[in-house]
């Protein structure tokens, strides 16, 4: 059967929503780009939960990272609610084919050294032992001077030219990208179209910060890892005591996504991260896209009363 045209809605990487209130629906058109519709939030996230079971395991023979446990639990909160997953392109509420995940890798120890932008794709289901090999793989392959991954070399190209040609060619992808014309091939390989792009400024002792989104590619949450410090706490007694936290500052297009369903996925992520043990074990299902109109509900809350 042969595929739609590639216009009018249809693209590789997601497939339109439809079926959305009309509010929603007219929210792209009055704040038409991400930086128009940018939330900022932040977390202290508690770091002891996340030592014990990086201790646990270790003491086990496998190595984990806050990185790790951090996009493992996002991966897992995309299954279970994946309207977080959508982004919006020339008006249109997308939903995204994958769950992905986009992060730097830098090529060296050197503040000189070049930076490599990896994304990885998961179903959701995966636990986070499978996501842990995926990052560690990635970074291994990406960590040195002379890693070249697609990415890498769509920007060599491009560079290759004079400034105002990189310029027009730019603004060509940018173009065709809007217009659901972009080929498949490129979208792959861009870091820009992604559910979450993640920076890991604790690696580099630096503090987290509110990354803005980018108008380019369909990146729908932004989060930023920060080093983690010592701070007055209040316990489950009410006593005053030491903790570890470490801040994730989160950046989110509004647009695709009431704040109640962002802060009831947001919460079910901070679960996932004072007991990561529980991903140890894979998820059995994922949840639908779904989402019912204001109109369709009221016509169904009138027939239950009626019956």
């Amino acid at each position: 059967m042969p595929k739609p045209y590639p216009m009018f809605g249809f693209r590789p990487d997601g497939k339109k929503v439809k079926d959305i209130d009309p509010i929603q629906r007219i929210i792209p058109h009055i704040m038409p780009t991400r930086n128009d519709a940018q939330n900022m939030t932040e977390y202290d996230c508690p770091c002891e939960p996340l030592d014990a079971f990086i201790i646990q395991q270790s003491d086990k023979g496998t190595e984990y990272t806050y990185m790790h446990l951090i996009i493992a639990a996002m991966v897992r909160v995309y299954a279970r609610f994946p309207r977080l997953n959508r982004f919006i392109m020339n008006g249109r509420i997308y939903r995204h084919n994958e769950i992905q995940v986009s992060f730097v890798v830098k090529k060296g120890m050197s503040p000189n050294a070049p930076d490599a932008l990896v994304k990885l794709s998961f179903t959701g289901l995966e636990t986070v032992e499978e996501v842990r090999q995926k990052i560690d793989e990635a970074i291994e392959a990406n960590n040195n001077l002379e890693a070249n991954n697609g990415t890498d070399k769509i920007a060599r190209l491009l560079t290759l030219t004079p400034n105002f040609l990189i310029k027009w060619s730019v603004g060509l992808i940018k173009f065709m990208d809007k217009h659901s014309i972009l080929p498949n091939a490129i979208i792959k390989l861009s870091p820009f179209h992604t559910s979450l792009f993640l920076t890991n400024m604790k690696s580099i002792k630096g503090p987290a910060i509110f990354h803005h989104l980018y108008n380019f590619g369909t990146t729908g949450i932004f989060m930023a890892m920060g080093k983690e410090s010592e701070v007055p706490v209040v316990n489950d007694n009410g006593e005053i005591i030491v903790g570890k936290r470490m801040p994730v500052q989160i950046v989110t297009d509004e647009r695709f996504c009431d704040g109640f369903y962002f802060v009831s996925a947001m919460k079910y992520w901070e679960r996932l991260l004072k007991k990561p043990a529980q991903m140890l074990e894979p998820l059995e299902m994922l949840a639908e896209d779904t989402h019912v109109i204001f109109g369709r509900k009221v016509r169904e809350m009138a027939q239950q009363k009626q019956a």
